[in-house]
C-alpha cells in the first residue's frame, strides 16, 4: 500500500458519480474554503478550483467515471491522485456515509499524507487495454455458449461430438442430431451465436495486434519469446504492465500480479492469509494460463515441474510455476533480454547445479536434488 506524502497549500476531495460530484477543498491548517455539491462537468470543476489553482492537489476514490477527470487535469497541468476504494477504509467504515461526508473524508485524508494510491493508467494505452479486456468477456460468452451446447448433448445422451465444436468447419449438421424440434431450434441459436462470436472477435483481434505493435513492439516481441506464451497472453501482459518501471522491486510485481500469499501476523502469531483478490485478475489469469501451456512439449520444464508435483500437488506446483513466470517477466522486460530457458531451469536441472559446495566438496547426484529442494521449499512459501 502506497500513500501520497506531498505538501500542497490546497487540497481537493471529490466524490465524483456520474451526474453530480461533491467537491470539498481545505487548506493546510485544515480549514475548509469550498464545499459544495456540482454537476459533473469539466467547466463546474474548474470554476471551483479556480481561486485555488496556485498549489493544488485533487484526489478521488477509484471509481468507473474517472477518465475525464484525470485527462482534465493533466491537460491543465493539476496534480491528480486517484485512491485506491478498497484501502480507503475511513470512507466505507464510517456510521453516517454520504457524498458530503465522503468528499471531506477524501480531502482531509488527502491532507494527512494517508491518501492510498492507485496506479493511473495512462490515456495513451488505455483505451486499447479495456478493449482487449472486453475481448475476453467476449471469449468467455462465446466459450459459455459451446459449454451449453455441450450440455445440452449430455442431456440427451447422443455420445461425444467426433470433432471440436470451435473450429467453424466442424460445426455442420449438429442441430440434427437431436429429434426434439425446440432442442433443434436452441442449438441452432447457439451455433449462430458462435458464428457471430467468432466474426467479431477475428476482427477485436486483428486491430489489438496492429495497436500493440505501434505502442511497445519491443516489450511486446520480449513477451513472446516466453515458451507457451502466444499473441493473447502477450497482449495481456502488455497492457496489464503497461511499464515495468513502475514496480520498483520484483516483490511488488509479484503481489500486483496475485502470485505471492499475503502475510499476516500479530504478536508472533500467523493468521490465515486475506485479501488475496486485491491486485491485478487479469494478470493473474494470464500468468496462470502461461504456466500451464510453458509445460507443453517442454521435456525439461515438465522433469522439473513433475518433481514439484510429487511434493506439493499439481496445484501447488502450478503456482510455483507461475510466480517463477512473473519473476522472469519481471527481470525480461526491466534488462530487455528475451526469455533464457537455461537460466530460467537452471535453479532445477541437476545439470545445471554447482558440482562442489561452499568448502569445495564435490556434491554427488543426490546432494544436488536435496540442494534444489531446499531452493524450492523456501520459494513455495511466498507462492500462494
Amino acid at each position: 500500500m502506497l500513500f501520497y506524502t506531498k505538501q500542497h497549500q490546497y487540497y481537493c476531495g471529490i466524490d465524483l458519480h456520474e451526474k453530480t460530484m461533491y467537491i470539498c477543498i481545505v487548506d493546510q491548517s485544515g480549514k475548509i474554503r469550498f464545499h459544495r455539491n456540482l454537476e459533473t462537468s469539466r467547466e463546474e470543476f474548474l470554476a471551483a478550483i479556480a481561486p485555488y489553482r496556485g498549489d493544488i492537489c485533487v484526489g478521488i476514490e477509484s471509481t468507473y467515471a474517472w477518465y475525464w477527470l484525470a485527462d482534465l487535469c493533466s491537460d491543465e497541468g493539476i496534480i491528480f491522485i486517484l485512491g485506491h476504494a478498497l484501502y480507503l477504509k475511513a470512507i466505507h467504515g464510517g456510521k453516517t456515509k454520504n457524498d458530503k461526508i465522503d468528499s471531506k473524508k477524501i480531502a482531509f485524508i488527502l491532507r494527512g499524507g494517508n491518501f492510498p494510491v492507485a496506479y493511473v493508467y495512462p490515456r495513451k494505452m488505455r483505451s486499447t487495454r479495456d478493449f482487449l479486456r472486453r475481448r475476453m468477456y467476449l471469449m468467455r460468452t462465446r466459450a459459455a455458449i459451446l459449454v451449453h451446447i455441450q450440455n445440452t448433448n449430455s442431456q440427451y445422451n447422443l455420445g461425444p461430438f467426433p470433432k471440436k465444436l470451435s473450429y467453424r468447419s466442424n460445426r455442420s449438421g449438429v442441430a440434427d442430431r437431436f429429434k426434439d424440434q425446440s432442442v433443434q431450434k436452441t442449438v441452432e441459436v447457439d451455433l449462430h451465436l458462435l458464428d457471430f462470436y467468432d466474426e467479431v472477435l477475428r476482427g477485436v483481434e486483428l486491430y489489438i495486434t496492429k495497436a500493440a505493435r505501434v505502442d511497445d513492439p519491443t516489450s511486446l516481441h520480449l513477451l513472446q519469446t516466453v515458451p507457451g506464451v502466444g499473441d493473447i497472453l502477450s497482449l495481456v501482459l502488455l497492457y496489464e504492465i503497461e511499464d515495468i518501471r513502475r514496480f520498483k522491486r520484483v516483490q511488488e510485481f509479484l503481489s500486483y500480479c496475485r502470485l505471492v500469499k499475503c502475510a499476516r501476523e500479530s504478536g508472533g502469531k500467523r493468521y490465515p492469509s486475506k485479501n488475496n483478490k486485491i491486485g491485478n485478475v487479469h494478470l493473474k489469469w494470464a500468468f496462470s494460463e502461461a504456466a500451464v501451456l510453458f509445460l507443453k512439449g517442454n521435456e525439461r520444464g515438465q522433469k522439473r515441474h513433475n518433481r514439484r508435483v510429487s511434493k506439493y500437488g499439481k496445484a501447488k506446483a502450478l503456482s510455483i510455476l507461475a510466480s517463477d513466470l512473473g519473476r522472469a517477466v519481471y527481470f525480461m522486460l526491466r534488462r530487455k533480454e528475451p526469455f533464457d530457458l537455461n537460466k530460467f531451469l537452471g535453479a532445477g536441472d541437476v545439470s545445471q547445479t554447482p558440482n562442489r559446495d561452499e568448502k569445495g566438496k564435490t556434491l554427488n547426484r543426490a546432494a544436488k536434488i536435496k540442494c534444489i529442494e531446499e531452493c524450492e521449499t523456501a520459494a513455495v512459501k511466498q507462492s500462494p
